[in-house]
């Protein structure tokens, strides 16, 4: 509740949040929200313009475009969603064993996070679908076994700031458990460096789905995704150049409602950075508040 209170008072979080409710909800209800079956194929209607029945008209296939946009919310979005949580879980046992316990365990650890982070990201993401094959499932495998290692590096720094709290000395002096620890010490204020960098990463895998389906590695015919769509558009791109912008539109706006509910998340979980951030506003306006007095008085 507080955390929603903190970001209501940001008109541009809220509209964020409230646009990925409604693709999260659209993909989840795709079968009955689509007009149309999204596979569907119909000759007669190849490249059709839009109608009261093709709100975006057909595809090179005559299938219905909205149709295969809403149902192309299931790979792009929630897919990776479910990649990024469980990367975000894993990272976050290891990152709080490590960052906890410290010592040898911590060591051996982080020499492994070090060995996985020495590959650049893309280049092994394409090395795994390109050894496992195009598709899906190995997508998602290949986030999951990327970015582990992230997460815990950043979870493990996070938790060795309060590890070493009095508090959670005095909690280990008196006997209690150290799952008990983690779980009501520890967990409760790294919550907030948690949610901002999985929501930050949600757009960097979601633009990778995307370009990889674009480049034909990903999300393979006849089922609907944002990136394949942009690709089986390029060859009427200048004739009939809506049938990228729905895609591309769908994107942009996913990928922004994510990014800017990442910087205001970061606010909302830190009431420094809110106090500060109102007070460097209010110093803002009654500086423009000043320089318009002195302008009136000439």
């Amino acid at each position: 509740m507080r955390i929603l209170k903190n970001l209501s008072k940001d008109k541009l979080a809220m509209t964020s949040l409230m646009v990925i409710i409604v693709m999260i909800i659209a993909g989840i209800f795709a079968p009955l929200i689509a007009p149309h079956d999204p596979g569907q194929v119909n000759m007669k209607l190849r490249y059709a313009s839009s109608s009261w029945d093709y709100l975006l008209g057909n595809d090179h296939l005559g299938r219905c475009v909205l149709s295969r946009l809403i149902y192309g919310i299931r790979p792009s979005v929630l897919w990776v969603l479910v990649a990024l949580s469980l990367s975000v879980l894993i990272g976050a046992i290891v990152g709080f064993i490590a960052g906890y316990f410290k010592g040898k365990v911590d060591a051996w650890i982080m020499r492994v996070c070090d060995i996985m982070l020495s590959f650049p990201g893309y280049v092994m993401t394409l090395a795994v679908v390109g050894i496992l094959g195009a598709g899906l499932e190995n997508i998602l495998i290949a986030f999951v076994w990327m970015k582990w290692a992230w997460f815990a590096r950043v979870i493990r720094t996070s938790v060795m700031q309060f590890s070493d709290m009095d508090y959670v000395k005095f909690a280990k002096a008196s006997g209690t458990p150290n799952l008990r620890i983690i779980t009501k010490h520890i967990v409760p204020v790294t919550f907030a460096d948690i949610a901002v960098i999985a929501s930050g990463s949600m757009c960097s895998m979601m633009l990778q789905i995307s370009g990889l389906s674009f480049l034909g590695l990903g999300i393979q015919a006849p089922h609907a995704e944002w990136g394949m769509m942009l690709n089986e558009a390029r060859e009427v791109m200048f004739s009939r150049p809506e049938l990228m912008l729905a895609p591309g539109l769908a994107i942009v706006v996913v990928v922004s409602a994510f990014n800017f509910l990442s910087d205001a998340l970061q606010v909302a979980l830190d009431p420094k950075l809110m106090t500060s951030q109102g007070k460097s506003d209010k110093s803002y306006e009654s500086e423009v508040r000043k320089t318009a007095y002195e302008y009136s008085r000439g």
